[in-house]
């Protein structure tokens, strides 16, 4: 593993992020970084490179658009297109169908910001790296959770280098996160801090969205694998053995019902900023359990 919480801390949760990319027919393929009043501020943030400017598409921009996607790919790849877990890292062509509603017309179809920051913020300290467009090649993001602090990791793809410690906050400084379903396979999270600043960040699939929402809002909660059973230890010992060797550390989560969700995630073979969830659910003495009212 490239990275270790320390001994005075337990992990709750890792998925790859990056910053979210819009998806209306407008914003299709964009992002942009706001102040409060809705200014540009991407020139404001310190220590980043520069990056690419977004424009509204205009009528005729999204009809050559979806024009021309659809020529140069055709509706089968349209298709896997929305059904793949990771989706498009950037929709180069024009705008994804996505899954559920506009929430916020205003950040959604009319704008997408992915910071939301005010002068002195938390939000505007968060590394440029999330950004697919200013990162390098090969480089990828993730968030991690722990009991008592928030991170930002970056690796390399196909080397075991150790991880880049890019930033991390204090638990007390993240006042919640909040899956946002008009997106990526409703892979969207926005993470918003004590300071009322936010960003939008694209989690690599629905299942991580919804889990850091629960985990920061307290309504599940992460258990160490000490307070497992020795029924339930035995049972995720068998499912680990059978997934792939790039399969990250497990989450152990016990639900509002009592039973336990076991979780790990393997790096997606369709978009290296996505990854599949692979999931057990045990009861008490490690036996299959359903999933109860309430609880997913």
């Amino acid at each position: 593993m490239d990275w270790y919480p320390s001994a005075d801390e337990d992990l709750l949760l890792r998925t790859s992020v990056r910053f979210a990319t819009g998806l209306s027919a407008a914003v299709a393929g964009s992002r942009w970084f706001r102040d409060p009043e809705r200014h540009d501020i991407q020139g404001e943030l310190s220590g980043w490179p520069p990056g690419p400017s977004y424009t509204l598409h205009t009528t005729g921009d999204r009809a050559v658009r979806r024009t021309g996607r659809a020529l140069a790919f055709g509706i089968p790849f349209l298709a896997n297109l929305v059904a793949n877990i990771g989706g498009a890292a950037g929709t180069p062509f024009g705008s994804v169908p996505a899954t559920g509603k506009p929430e916020e017309r205003d950040n959604e179809v009319d704008d997408f910001p992915v910071m939301w920051a005010a002068a002195g913020t938390l939000a505007r300290t968060v590394p440029w790296q999330l950004d697919p467009a200013r990162r390098p090649e090969g480089y990828t993001t993730d968030l991690v959770l722990t009991s008592r602090r928030l991170l930002f990791l970056g690796t390399r793809t196909g080397t075991l280098d150790k991880a880049d410690v890019l930033a991390e906050f204090p638990r007390n400084s993240i006042a919640g996160a909040r899956q946002m379903t008009y997106s990526e396979v409703e892979a969207d999270v926005r993470l918003t801090f004590a300071d009322e600043s936010w960003v939008r960040l694209f989690a690599g699939n629905p299942d991580s969205a919804k889990r850091l929402a629960q985990l920061l809002s307290g309504a599940v909660r992460t258990i160490p694998e000490s307070e497992l059973s020795p029924g339930q230890r035995h049972r995720a010992s068998r499912f680990l053995a059978e997934l792939p060797a790039a399969a990250q550390p497990p989450t152990f989560t016990r639900l509002p019902s009592g039973i336990v969700l076991v979780e790990a995630r393997v790096p997606s073979k369709a978009d290296k900023d996505a990854h599949d969830t692979h999931a057990i659910l045990m009861g008490r003495d490690g036996e299959a359990a359903r999933a109860q009212p309430g609880d997913l």
